[in-house]
């Protein structure tokens, strides 16, 4: 029944018509050992996603996972910008998303065109993106970073050099306060998810558990709350842990605390139970979740898998000139995972 499943557009846009049971999970699997497809799901992807994948993690971690694989194809379950790394690392592969109208709007908040306007405004000036951009922008850049290793990567660079720093804002800030590097200009971009994570909502939540670990990721709006309550002795300062969503799985299964509050898209907390089940992790926002992440479907799975869609393609002159920034990204500091 599955293999001739009708897949259908919801109401809401998503593919539909495909229930995640187990006759699912067996289509899905032998249509990617046929294909020789390994499976990649994002930490922020539906838990039956993550379920059935063959890695599952963050983007760059994944996009390495996809560069060293001996599978021919790779089906990137996560948005847009991440199959596109995983491309970018891996050119000579086929890279398939399961819907390639899975967006992302940070990768979104800045352009290629903007970004060589803004290098016309600083000349000079060192380019250091987030790896959460498209590899036009990529193209563009000096030096990729993860939320890991951001800090050490603008560090790198000589004191008397102007940076850009693009395009997460809240990152930006994060690495700003760390360095204390007045020439660093910060693009004004955000992930809308991230961003409406609040600091006040934060407060109330770390009040109300007292004894909780805090696990924030540094694109969210709430940051520099968490840094003031731990400055303010508010939050004991061991308990404030600014974390990418890889080191969030490490901090797991490594904290004493019995409660951890987590700041960041809600897909997470899946990895984190499997991680630590013995663990209370709860969100600090549950409405934190993103659409573009759960538009990848287990209908969109079978879709791709089955007949080869969607594919993504990179061309080869910005893919080469994407794969140095990222190259340079990988050879400074601690890259971590991918975000």
């Amino acid at each position: 029944m599955v293999a001739t499943a009708t897949v259908e557009r919801t109401a809401s846009g998503v593919f539909g018509g495909v229930e995640p049971n187990a006759e699912w999970r067996d289509e899905v699997l032998r249509l990617a050992k046929e294909r020789n497809a390994v499976i990649l799901a994002h930490n922020y992807q539906l838990p039956e996603i993550q379920d059935i994948a063959h890695h599952t993690g963050d983007s760059l971690a994944l996009s390495r996972i996809a560069a060293q694989s001996d599978a021919e194809t790779i089906i990137f379950c996560g948005v847009h910008f991440m199959a596109e790394t995983a491309k970018i690392l891996a050119p000579r592969k086929t890279v398939l998303i399961p819907d390639e109208r899975a967006g992302c709007s940070l990768a979104d908040s800045i352009t290629g065109a903007q970004l060589r306007e803004w290098k016309a405004e600083h000349p000079g000036a060192v380019v250091v993106s987030y790896v959460n951009t498209t590899a036009e922008v990529k193209a563009e850049t000096d030096i990729c970073c993860t939320s890991s290793n951001a800090v050490d990567v603008v560090r790198s660079i000589p004191a008397d050099r102007e940076v850009l720093f693009c395009p997460d804002q809240f990152l930006g800030a994060h690495v700003k306060r760390e360095t204390g590097r007045e020439n660093l200009h910060i693009w004004a971009g955000e992930c809308h998810v991230h961003a409406g994570i609040n600091g006040p909502e934060l407060a109330e939540r770390a009040a109300a558990n007292p004894d909780a670990d805090l696990f924030i990721h540094p694109e969210c709006g709430c940051a520099t709350s968490a840094l003031y309550l731990s400055g303010e002795g508010i939050v004991p300062a061991e308990k404030v842990k600014i974390l990418s969503t890889g080191d969030m799985i490490t901090a797991a299964r490594s904290t004493k605390a019995t409660k951890v509050l987590v700041a960041t898209e809600v897909g997470m907390l899946h990895q984190l139970r499997k991680a630590a089940p013995e663990i209370d992790f709860r969100a600090v926002n549950d409405r934190a979740s993103c659409t573009y992440m759960k538009m990848i479907t287990p209908a969109a799975l079978l879709r791709c898998v089955r007949d080869g869609l969607d594919e993504v393609h990179v061309d080869l002159e910005t893919a080469k000139r994407a794969q140095g920034a990222v190259q340079r990204m990988i050879e400074i500091g601690q890259p971590g995972g991918g975000e």
